[in-house]
């Protein structure tokens, strides 16, 4: 499709800068060749001169080539090609827990201020890769199905808190569950659940739940929210839980618990400091389904053609003209 002319590297131009330069120089230097005659016989300065013996100048020549290389280099351009844009067969879930232990402050500034940073920050990371959005404590609630609308779901996730769920506790089982049926309406083969949690209270439920989403097909990461030291558990009602002894209970984040779950998932599990290192693993994972790449039927991709090559015929032919004898 037509469009008016532009230069896709205009700064290329600037090597007509010299020869301006030099052609100006050229023209003072002709108006002086009087003051030359006057020292040098003028049949010596004819032959002192740059020319051939054919008696043609260089200088046409050379000011053609120059200007033509610069505007081919320069890249003159009227029109663009339209082409098909493809994506990346990829599905991400994030399932956020919103269990009371999530407000504890043992990372700063809380435990679900980092979470929602993090999301913030995988959200950012999944580029064309649609993402989902699961909430769970003592049951699981989609927040958002899978979509391409990744700043709508950023935005819901940041409204996400602890007091928003109507029963406390922290089972994953449900969530994986919750977050494999927005998946199955997904067909790629690039599937990955995220997990950001503090600690999980069916473990073996959430194990086999993992294991089976690995089976078919769905990766289980999971992100650890908290520290080892633990902080004073949160009771939901702007207080701390105590045990039967009357003492504040502690709440501790478990690697070792939450490493087996990521294992029997196929998945990775990383504490919230190290996110960076699952992003580079979900990427990799995007990039091993490269060949299966699936066309993006409304996006379309306009690029400018660089129209300077029609410029090199004339180019090679000036070129061979000024490398023959007698034409300069």
């Amino acid at each position: 499709m037509p469009h008016g002319l532009h230069f896709l590297h205009p700064l290329y131009l600037l090597a007509l800068l010299p020869l301006w330069a030099l052609a100006l120089w050229l023209a003072r230097r002709r108006a002086r060749d009087g003051a030359w005659l006057r020292h040098i016989d003028a049949e010596l300065l004819a032959r002192l001169r740059l020319r051939g013996g054919g008696g043609r100048s260089p200088w046409p020549l050379v000011v053609a080539l120059w200007t033509l290389s610069a505007v081919a280099l320069a890249g003159p351009s009227w029109q663009r090609q339209v082409t098909p844009a493809y994506r990346l067969p990829a599905a991400w879930v994030i399932a956020l827990q919103l269990s009371p232990s999530m407000e504890a402050r043992d990372i700063v500034p809380s435990r679900i201020a980092r979470a929602r940073f993090a999301i913030d920050n995988l959200l950012s990371a999944a580029h064309d890769a649609r993402v989902g959005l699961v909430a769970f404590a003592g049951d699981a609630y989609t927040v958002a199905p899978l979509t391409e609308d990744v700043d709508t779901v950023r935005n819901l996730s940041r409204s996400l808190s602890p007091d928003l769920m109507p029963e406390h506790g922290a089972r994953l089982a449900p969530a994986l569950e919750k977050a494999a049926r927005l998946l199955d309406a997904w067909k790629g083969h690039d599937r990955q659940i995220v997990v950001l949690m503090d600690g999980v209270t069916d473990p073996a439920r959430a194990m086999m739940a993992a294991e089976r989403l690995h089976h078919a097909g769905i990766d289980v990461n999971v992100v650890g929210v908290g520290t080892t030291r633990g902080a004073p558990a949160p009771n939901g009602d702007g207080g701390f839980e105590h045990g039967p002894d009357g003492k504040i209970i502690m709440t501790r984040l478990r690697p070792a618990v939450l490493r087996r779950i990521a294992t029997a998932g196929g998945g990775q599990f990383v504490t919230v400091n190290q996110l960076p290192l699952l992003i580079g693993e979900l990427h990799a994972a995007g990039l091993g389904s490269l060949g299966r790449a699936q066309l993006a039927p409304h996006v379309r991709l306009a690029s400018w053609l660089n129209d300077g090559v029609w410029l090199l015929p004339l180019i090679l032919l000036l070129g061979a003209l000024a490398a023959r004898r007698g034409w300069t």
